[in-house]
């Protein structure tokens, strides 16, 4: 559990929440949006800490009895609001945990918050309710919405909230941290946060992953050796990552990285520009071996590829498809 101070990035919307207390200019309602694993949560209970400690406006202490309260996830003036269908939070959610409690004041505190975490699943109605708290809320209430699609609130809300987003991390942040709290080595530490694209939850779950592990042992073995392979062996390859069950996404995203680091090595000559610094050998081969046009193509490809996933196109041919172009360029 972290105060404001252990957060990595995010300066804005710390100093933000930090000064919104610090000035007792605390808002009733806000919006925390970003991606999944970006510390919305850890973020939502710095503010909670900070908010309601009895000792410090800046830090939460970690030590007095409502900061403890927190700590151990019981303080009776947080109240995190849960919803029994995996798919929407629905309105009687809405209604039961904020709206019938929200009259009643704080058991113990100045303030009582109230935080929906997957808020992007508020049906309409359930919105609708939410607004009458967010227009009419006693003095003491404050409401912490946290969601990775902002975009799914009607408009009324999001005009009555104060918006804080969560933006990507530079890549040399992601990478520091994994070396320094990790102990991962530099090269691969910069893999993984090229690869969480600023996303440090993503990266350290990556660092950690044997399936991720697995996938980049085997898609490297699929770039490195994909112009002395036929097409039946891409095909059995193609077998291959779908029956081990890797995140076919995840796989083209690496793709992405690795032709990236070719074309960047191709322009600049320099290795520290890489990615895929341990491979630094095999860039510069098939550097010397492929044209700006064929780079561009396969990036091209692997985008197409993307789309068509998406689409629910045929998988096995849409990746045919793809590494061909690879083969050939």
């Amino acid at each position: 559990m972290a105060g404001f101070h252990d957060i990595i990035g995010h300066e804005m919307v710390k100093e933000h929440l930090q000064k919104a207390i610090e000035y007792h200019k605390v808002s009733h309602a806000y919006i925390l949006s970003g991606e999944e694993g970006m510390g919305r949560k850890t973020l939502a209970k710095a503010f909670a800490m900070t908010l309601l400690c009895e000792k410090s406006d800046k830090e939460p202490c970690m030590k007095c009895h409502s900061c403890r309260q927190i700590l151990s996830g019981n303080h009776p003036d947080v109240i995190w609001t849960t919803h029994e269908k995996p798919s929407s939070i629905g309105v009687d959610d809405i209604r039961t945990q904020v709206n019938d409690t929200v009259q009643i004041k704080p058991y113990s505190s100045a303030y009582k918050l109230y935080i929906v975490n997957e808020a992007e699943k508020m049906t309409a109605q359930a919105q609708n309710a939410l607004l009458k708290t967010i227009e009419e809320p006693p003095s003491y209430a404050v409401l912490i919405l946290m969601t990775t699609n902002q975009d799914s609130f009607l408009p009324t809300i999001l005009s009555r909230c104060i918006q804080l987003k969560l933006r990507p991390l530079k890549d040399h942040v992601v990478s520091g941290y994994l070396t320094e709290t990790m102990d991962i080595s530099e090269q691969k530490a910069d893999i993984y946060a090229a690869f969480a694209r600023g996303n440090l939850g993503k990266a350290i779950h990556l660092a950690t992953s044997e399936e991720f592990a697995l996938l980049y042992r085997m898609v490297l073995n699929l770039l490195k050796n994909i112009k002395d392979m036929d097409i039946a062996m891409l095909l059995d390859y193609i077998k291959k990552l779908q029956e081990d069950q890797l995140d076919l996404d995840e796989c083209l995203d690496f793709m992405q990285l690795w032709y990236r680091d070719i074309l960047m090595f191709k322009v600049t000559r320099d290795m520290n520009s890489l990615v895929f610094k341990e491979e630094y050998s095999t860039v510069s081969g098939l550097c010397q071996k492929s044209s700006y046009e064929g780079l561009e193509m396969i990036l091209k490809s692997i985008e197409k590829a993307k789309l068509r996933l998406k689409a629910n196109v045929n998988k096995e041919l849409a990746l045919e498809l793809m590494l061909l172009t690879m083969k050939e360029n």
